[in-house]
């Protein structure tokens, strides 16, 4: 009896239509947002419900804006992401459907050479042509992370006693992935 095989299917990061958002309270009354700016990634999948597909992508650290030059150096330096020593954020994972366009993205992250478990979770917007007849596939992912899980320690505390960054960071990655 001959055994099937299923061959996986490619899928790139569309860096285009794709963005990397995060978001951190400061001096926990008001909320900074950053994107990635560079980032590469891919996903095999042998079923066009993306169930148990393979997904990887890498953030360039110094592709960081937060609007803000200074701050953004300052996130680059050992304080935070240690950009010279660790240029990249990266995940390695897959995506498990629950149930309709509800799925769970779960893997590990690694940022400054720690590695965690993550779960995050994601909405499966579906599959398109374009009009130009590459086969598209989108998703929106949200989660969050403790920065101190990855030894981003740096902290100051207000004269009132406050954080000047929560410990917690928001994150949320609208995807489209192009098929091939």
């Amino acid at each position: 009896m001959a055994t099937a095989t299923l061959t996986a299917t490619k899928w790139g990061i569309d860096p285009t239509h794709t963005e990397v958002q995060f978001k951190v309270k400061h001096l926990v009354i008001s909320t900074v947002t950053g994107f990635f700016k560079k980032f590469s990634g891919n996903v095999e999948s042998t079923s066009d419900d993306f169930d148990g597909a393979k997904t990887t992508f890498s953030l360039d650290v110094n592709s960081i804006d937060t609007n803000q030059a200074d701050r953004d150096g300052h996130l680059k330096s050992a304080d935070f992401f240690a950009a010279d020593q660790y240029p990249t954020l990266d995940f390695a994972g897959a995506l498990k459907k629950v149930s309709g366009s509800t799925y769970k993205l779960e893997g590990n992250l690694t940022i400054r050479g720690t590695s965690k478990a993550v779960a995050f979770d994601a909405e499966f917007g579906g599959i398109m042509v374009d009009p130009w007849g590459n086969t598209k596939a989108g998703f929106e992912i949200n989660g969050k992370i403790n920065r101190k899980d990855y030894g981003l320690n740096w902290s100051a505390v207000t004269e009132a006693g406050g954080l000047v960054v929560s410990d917690d960071v928001k994150i949320h990655i609208n995807v489209e992935l192009a098929k091939g």
